[in-house]
């Protein structure tokens, strides 16, 4: 295109853009003047090229008229002038009135359908799930509820986030495009606003799930929404309230601040809780993933007046395709895997693990047992362990606190990272003897393979690896990078040595767990899938808030992985209900077990929770028993 062509067409826009800047009556009057310009020859074309147009002038004037005035829909109307301009007067007043109705209309709609994409609007719902924040655990979290509503109708989820509307309809639906029968529905609006949190109806809902913002603000954001849901322009009413702030320092804070019998959980502590009991107990995190899944078996409370005065020793066989793990009393207080001997009241409830509520059934008579296969009970003396831990975080020294209390004396733990700055400071401030643990601080990098080659890994009872705040390393995501490549390297050890690490792994973001360059079946405990599948479990009931509380317990009962031949003869074909009663006179709950040959075969790795009382199995050596016991 020619400099001047250009310099041409930009003069005109220039023109133009002058034109429209100086209001709407210069705009009119423009359109007008370029409609007659159009309309009035193309009319006298038409006249004079009709067929059998009129005969004199003035005729052919009139029909001009007339043209230009159905054209223009001012009338046409031929006739005396007074005539001409009463009628002309008459359609400029019509056209001026639906201009306007039609103009009010489409401007009602805009503004209707804007609000709507602007997510402003009220939702109407009873019961439903409201969902306040935006962050990683978001789409875990909404994949767990579809899941947990597949048997409802006309379930619904409200999320209320300060995004836009549609771009968070999209995202969900793009990550999950298949909801079943459950509605998502989005608004826009500040979560720490009373009056946006309105938006979403949170008094008539069931359960209000507040998930932590990313940032160094997110668990500040977390105090102040729950604040928000006590104030009476959105009281949360009989919902569920559940929330998760990601320190441990804000925890009794955001704790005071919600309302009477809502939850919060610590991510921090809960997660280091289970990376130690995971890298004690292998396989640990697969029988978790299982329970707080809503696809295989969890947790319920259920009503059983048929058992009302017997023992909770006798109803752990009562139930055929159930587990039972516990007792809820009708003050609301859960006791798991209470004295054998504990009678059941016409009030408690049962806690027992199961497909579903429908499926705990009390059976009409209990299944047989073998008395023969069961093997006396015996104790096994501790030994102290060598630690491994790669990686220091904000979780570490979490981490350390609770190995102390698991560990038998004489424990050593070694911690090799690579930092700088307070973080650090912190895990040589833990170096040096503990109660039962000692703690010696190597300075390295962890996805260093000479740091690896100079450790003797293999030589360790369990490596923990975890989130490493290396240098420049600032986001989770980079932390996790940091984790595979340090993966990447122990495999190598593994395949050099010819023998599997006990190896637990930390990661934020489950995505990379399938890129993770371990074995099948191997542990890992992903932050923003556990913390989205606890916080879906308590909102479907308030009371698994206390089993998890003592699941994840040093102090309380807790899920053990113990060699099969310590409860029935090996090589026997048994049913599961002999396990259960050679639990029982332990004191345990029998829950499941592990088969050692399937350990590396997805998608269960070996893991079988809650099997039928009846199933007769055989186990070798190797097989685990997977018991609830103190």
């Amino acid at each position: 295109m020619a400099p001047e062509a250009a310099s041409r067409r930009q003069r005109m826009r220039y023109r133009f853009d002058n034109l429209v800047a100086r209001g709407t009556a210069a705009l009119i009057g423009w359109l007008a003047l370029v409609c007659l310009l159009v309309v009035i020859p193309a009319s006298v074309v038409l006249v004079w090229a009709d067929r059998h147009p009129p005969a004199t002038l003035s005729g052919r004037l009139a029909a001009v008229w007339a043209s230009v005035g159905q054209t223009l829909k001012i009338g046409g109307a031929v006739g005396s002038p007074v005539y001409v301009l009463a009628s002309v007067s008459l359609a400029l007043v019509a056209l001026l009135f639906v201009s306007t109705l039609v103009s009010l209309i489409t401007t009602g709609i805009n503004q209707r359908i804007m609000a709507l994409r602007l997510g402003h609007s009220t939702v109407m719902e009873e019961g439903h799930t409201v969902v306040l924040g935006w962050g990683d655990q978001i789409f875990p979290v909404v994949t767990e509820l579809v899941a947990a509503n597949a048997n409802q109708r006309g379930a619904a989820i409200a999320v209320l986030a300060p995004r836009d509307k549609v771009e968070m309809e999209e995202e969900i639906s793009t990550h999950l495009p298949r909801t079943g029968s459950t509605r998502i529905i989005c608004r826009n609006g500040r979560t720490t606003d009373p009056a946006d949190l309105a938006r979403v109806s949170p008094w008539t809902a069931k359960a209000v799930l507040i998930l932590p913002p990313s940032g160094d603000d997110g668990d500040s954001r977390v105090v102040k929404t729950l604040l928000a849901l006590n104030s009476p322009a959105s009281a949360a009413g009989g919902a569920v309230v559940v929330a998760a702030v990601r320190e441990a320092g804000n925890h009794v804070a955001a704790t005071l601040a919600a309302p009477p019998g809502g939850h919060v959980l610590n991510i921090d502590d809960i997660v280091a809780r289970l990376l130690v009991q995971t890298s004690r107990r292998p396989g640990l995190s697969l029988v978790y993933q299982e329970l707080l899944d809503f696809d295989g078996d969890e947790f319920y409370t259920v009503a059983a007046p048929a058992l009302t005065g017997l023992t909770f020793g006798e109803a752990l066989l009562s139930f055929t395709a159930s587990s039972v793990v516990g007792l809820l009393s009708d003050q609301g207080t859960v006791a798991l895997n209470p004295d054998p001997g504990t009678l059941i009241g016409a009030t408690d409830r049962i806690v027992v693990i199961s497909r579903d509520d429908d499926t705990a059934t009390v059976a009409d008579t209990p299944p047989a047992v073998d008395e023969d296969a069961i093997v006396p009970a015996g104790s096994t003396a501790a030994r102290p362990e060598r630690l491994l831990l790669l990686g220091w975080n904000r979780r570490a020294a979490l981490i350390v606190d609770q190995l102390d209390q698991y560990v038998s004396p004489g424990t050593t733990l070694d911690v090799v990272a690579l930092g700088d700055g307070p973080t650090m400071r912190g895990a040589y401030d833990l170096a040096g003897a503990r109660r039962h643990l000692e703690v010696t601080v190597h300075r390295g990098d962890i996805t260093d393979p000479r740091t690896l080659a100079a450790l003797d890994v293999p030589s360790y009872d369990s490596v923990i690896v975890i989130g490493d705040k290396g240098p420049g390393t600032e986001a989770e995501a980079e932390a996790d990078d940091r984790t595979l490549v340090a993966l990447l390297h122990l495999r190598a050890v593994e395949e050099a040595a010819r023998r599997e690490l006990s190896l637990t792994t930390e990661l934020s973001d489950d995505r990379n767990r399938l890129l993770a360059p371990v074995r099948e079946g191997a542990d890992f405990i992903v932050s923003s899938r556990l913390i989205s599948q606890l916080m879906t479990q308590i909102s479907e009931s308030r009371h698994l808030a206390d089993v998890f509380d003592e699941l994840f317990n040093a102090e309380g009962h807790e899920i053990y992985l113990r060699a099969a031949g310590q409860y029935v003869l090996p090589g026997r074909h048994v049913t599961f209900a002999t396990v259960v009663a050679s639990a029982r006179r332990r004191q345990e709950c029998a829950i499941g077990y592990r088969v050692q040959a399937r350990s590396a075969i997805g998608p269960d790795y070996g893991v079988r929770i809650n099997p039928d009382k009846h199933q007769r199995v055989r186990f070798a050596a190797g097989d685990r028993v997977i018991v609830l016991a103190r």
